[in-house]
């Protein structure tokens, strides 16, 4: 996960640096190690990501030195679920799931129209 978050950067519409940090993050439980977690609060990053049951037995297994639950809103989590379904419609489309194309731009083009696709569809 860190190395995808460094290489974020989102132009801004009126100009001037470019993003670098995006205002939450919402992960699955395989990105709820303590080093990612570290990683996102030394970046003020706001997350979303659950914690696994045997992570959760061990911190409570320690007891005052576990250190304190990870914080989890589930209605954001919820509109993370939308986004990956979505994202698995999308990829009904053979050209998207498999993708052939070697240009990104034309692989751009080639999701846009299984959006609209997906869009227009009753």
């Amino acid at each position: 996960m860190i190395e995808v978050l460094d290489r974020i950067s989102v132009p801004r519409p009126q100009g001037g640096r470019p993003r670098t940090r995006p205002d939450h993050l919402s992960a699955d439980k395989a990105y709820s190690s303590r080093r990612n977690r570290r990683y996102l609060r030394r970046r003020r990053i706001k997350h979303t990501i659950p914690e696994p049951k045997d992570q959760r037995a061990h911190r409570q297994r320690r007891g005052s030195k576990g250190g304190r639950p990870a914080g989890f809103d589930s209605e954001i989590y919820k509109r993370r679920n939308e986004v990956e379904r979505t994202i698995n419609r999308l990829k009904h489309s053979r050209a998207v799931a498999t993708r052939y194309d070697k240009r990104a731009y034309i692989f751009h083009g080639t999701v846009t129209t299984a959006a609209i696709r997906l869009w227009l569809r009753p």
